[in-house]
């Protein structure tokens, strides 16, 4: 019996639990980060989310983004850019994706907001690995 069944049948937060991503999501937000280290740095998500958006301060570098480490480095480049800053935003969309961790590189001032599901990251235990087109 999983730690979310009630033994009544019914199971908990699951990737596939439509609910999870219809409701709002628990805020998550972390400010003035800088990626322009010699390695690409990590930021992990206490639960899967449900959305993410990105804001790149840096008026002189832009931002690598990608969903592995390997997505950042690897020759089929499965990164996207957030161009340096020129205005009050850089992204104006949220990205609708489900992760547990999320890699960047090259920007010295950037702020990532989620917001997060109910699912636990075991749920998605691996992540993504940087194959396949997925960053």
């Amino acid at each position: 019996m999983s730690q979310f069944d009630s033994g009544w049948g019914r199971q908990g937060p699951g990737l596939g639990s439509v609910g999870s991503y219809q409701v709002s999501g628990k805020p998550f937000a972390k400010a003035e980060l800088n990626s322009r280290g010699s390695s690409a740095l990590e930021v992990t998500f206490p639960t899967v989310t449900r959305w993410v958006y990105i804001t790149n301060h840096d008026t002189s570098n832009p931002l690598s983004c990608s969903f592995s480490a390997n997505g950042l480095t690897n020759s089929d480049k499965n990164f996207w850019r957030v161009a340096a800053a020129q205005g009050e935003r850089s992204i104006k969309d949220s990205l609708e994706v489900k992760v547990t961790a999320m890699y960047f590189s090259g920007s010295g001032n950037f702020d990532i907001v989620a917001g997060l599901t109910s699912i636990p990251v075991s749920e998605l235990a691996t992540n993504w690995t940087g194959s396949a087109g997925v960053g």
